[in-house]
């Protein structure tokens, strides 16, 4: 039996709470496109998400969403999570690197997730990225 669009679309961010990158790479298409709205980053194929998202884990090693919500429409489901970790390693921002802080993150965010194929196919993440500079004591 198929999972359910929820479970295909919550696959890829519970394999990331586990750093479990061969999850990930199961749980999404081979051209899975992830588009960091928050970064205005994109990433194109798993190989480049995968090199976005172990950079997240390298800054934020215990980085872990916390699921609130869910709606589906047709093959789109929006997850509304929060992100909590603390910073211990460097943070790779468009602006240059942003040195260990020691502090903790608390970020609310919403996923926009494509599901095609029992696969994540494209994922859309909005954040607040003033929030996470403010949290980290980088800006005011």
């Amino acid at each position: 039996m198929s999972p359910s669009v929820i479970d295909t679309a919550k696959a890829p961010i519970i394999a990331y709470n586990e750093k479990d990158w061969d999850a990930v790479k199961a749980a999404v298409a081979p051209g899975f496109l992830y588009d960091e709205v928050g970064t205005q980053r994109k990433a194109q194929g798993i190989n480049d998400v995968l090199t976005t998202w172990r950079g997240w884990a390298t800054a934020i090693p215990d980085s872990k969403a916390t699921f609130h919500s869910s709606v589906v429409s047709g093959n789109t489901v929006v997850l509304e999570v929060t992100w909590r970790g603390t910073h211990t390693g460097p943070l790779q921002t468009p602006d240059g690197e942003i040195a260990a802080t020691g502090k903790k993150i608390e970020i609310r965010a919403c996923q926009v997730i494509e599901v095609a194929n029992d696969k994540a196919q494209a994922m859309r993440h909005y954040f607040d990225m003033t929030t996470l500079m403010q949290q980290l004591g980088v800006v005011s």
